[in-house]
């Protein structure tokens, strides 16, 4: 990349290290680009132009708004979603769990197993958004047809029915599983 030239905003460059990108915006010293790997990144120009390759320029410094395939949009939300493992909001534990232990006793008089009900508590909750992940992924899977989606959207229903039971462990109801028998 010629070292002298100012890249506009809503370039497509290549990095070896982070894939494919765009530059989001230029400063006088820095570039801000969208990864596909590796995120938002801010590289300093004086470095960025020996790192990067110039793939398709904008064609003036107001066509900022990157022309990107709903297949690199899909991409880079997916890696997203894997580094930050889904979108996980932030769910409170009911007060009276607070400090409290789950204790696990064998029917053969071993030692029982003691869990703190946050651990156990985050698990849960672990569990529940990994099944939301899976629900989009099956959602937006172009392999399966509408009825193979129902038919494992079913599924999923019943496995939220079965963990009803942890319901008591979340403070706010709109945290809770919801079954296939609920609206």
């Amino acid at each position: 990349m010629d070292e002298r030239k100012e890249l506009a905003t809503g370039t497509k460059v290549q990095h070896d290290r982070y894939g494919t990108g765009y530059i989001l915006t230029a400063s006088l010293t820095h570039y801000e680009v969208i990864f596909e790997r590796g995120g938002k990144i801010t590289l300093l120009k004086s470095t960025a132009m020996g790192e990067m390759e110039v793939v398709e320029e904008a064609e003036t410094a107001q066509d900022n708004v990157p022309k990107l395939t709903l297949e690199e949009v899909e991409n880079a939300l997916t890696l997203i979603l894997d580094r930050y493992n889904g979108l996980e909001e932030e769910v409170e534990l009911g007060d009276r769990w607070q400090g409290g232990t789950l204790i696990l006793k064998p029917g053969n008089d071993s030692l029982p197993k003691e869990i703190p009900v946050e651990v156990f508590f985050h698990k849960i909750v672990m569990l529940r958004d990994r099944l939301r992940i899976l629900e989009q992924n099956i959602n937006s899977h172009k392999g399966l047809s509408d009825e193979d989606k129902i038919g494992l959207q079913q599924y999923i229903s019943r496995i939220y029915g079965s963990l009803t039971t942890f319901n008591i462990l979340f403070k706010d109801k709109k945290a809770h599983f919801v079954g296939a028998g609920s609206s």
